[in-house]
């Protein structure tokens, strides 16, 4: 698997433009995983494309995709929603057993973190851009989810 040095430098640029932690690339057989590790040093490497929960994207279509806003609000949804920004696998709490970082009725602010999304061994703590009520709590606690997809709803 060979990619072009100039190819992998977009994608992290994209992932330092957006504040994105990790991309993941699959071509067929070949793919790619891009990520921001804790020092905020980015890291390319190929991944044995076995079959894995992972968004399959061409180039040109990731650039578009991470450029737009994630998952429009649903016709007659209520309040902003919070999306993941990334695949991975949704924590309601920061430990098995552990209390939740939120749940519906909670009054949170910009900042918080309100879940832990896992992608590739990586915990990823989720912050809320918005302050308000949570309404909704829209998928289930080790639920695997995908990019953009709606975690829950804050008015």
């Amino acid at each position: 698997m060979k990619y072009e040095i100039e190819y992998i430098e977009k994608i992290a640029k994209i992932i330092k433009d957006n504040n994105l932690t990790e991309i993941v690339l699959e071509d067929g057989e070949q793919a790619i995983s891009v990520r921001k590790e804790a020092a905020n040093n980015i890291v390319a490497q190929p991944v044995a494309a076995a079959p894995i929960n992972v968004a399959t994207a061409q180039p040109s279509a990731v650039a578009s995709a991470i450029q737009a806003k994630p998952a429009q609000e649903a016709a007659g949804a209520k309040g902003s929603a919070i999306t993941s920004p990334m695949v991975g696998a949704f924590y309601a709490a920061p430990a098995p057993g552990a209390k939740p970082f939120v749940k519906v009725g909670d009054t949170i602010s910009a900042g918080q973190v309100v879940c832990i999304v896992e992608a590739m061994k990586l915990m990823n703590e989720i912050e809320s851009e918005v302050s308000g009520k949570i309404v909704e709590i829209c998928v289930e606690d080790g639920q695997s989810v995908e990019y953009g997809q709606v975690l829950m709803r804050v008015e």
